[in-house]
């Protein structure tokens, strides 16, 4: 019996696909989320099963938590988290929406990043958010992870890098 070994690359790359097909940010929609009452349209793929009229905030299929706004450099930051309880050691979804201060602004962000605790990041892994949804390019999402233990006053630091590469972060109360 003989093997045929030009069906090994094919099937390789198949199952890489097939990886990167079902790749996300790992949250399915909730199927037992009640319908919105706002009568507007419904949730897009982006949304994560999200049925609550919050006001365009996005979620993994429930409420979100307002963590506040603040002004860093050239922008204005508004972050929220999704509700649920701060567990050590799990990780948090968190939306950071980043956006140029004042009409007309040329500011631009190449990189934002997350954590959770101090903000000498001791202890702490910084994640690298992404723009989920290319219609919302100023919403940079990730999962944060929370560190076990998670240090007295701990916060979500967030850290935003412009086109000249300098990177400033400020905090936001994890509101728990």
């Amino acid at each position: 019996m003989s093997i045929d070994r030009s069906a090994a690359p094919i099937a390789f790359i198949a199952f890489g696909l097939v990886v990167l097909m079902s790749s996300g940010c790992g949250k399915e929609p909730d199927a037992a989320a009640p319908a919105s009452s706002g009568g507007g349209a419904p949730p897009s793929q982006t949304d994560h099963g999200r049925t609550d009229d919050s006001g365009g905030h996005h979620g993994h299929g429930g409420a979100v938590i307002e963590l506040g706004e603040a002004a860093l450099g050239s922008f204005v930051l508004r972050a929220t988290r999704d509700k649920g309880d701060i567990v050590p050691g799990k990780d948090a979804p968190i939306d950071v929406i980043v956006a140029p201060t004042g009409p007309g602004s040329t500011a631009k962000v190449v990189a934002v990043r997350f954590w959770i605790g101090t903000e000498d990041a001791k202890g702490s892994v910084k994640a690298l958010a992404e723009i989920e949804d290319p219609s919302e390019p100023t919403r940079w999402h990730t999962h944060a992870e929370i560190p076990n233990p998670l240090p007295a006053g701990g916060a979500l630091w967030v850290q935003i890098e412009d086109e000249q590469g300098v990177t400033s972060a400020v905090s936001f109360d994890l509101r728990m």
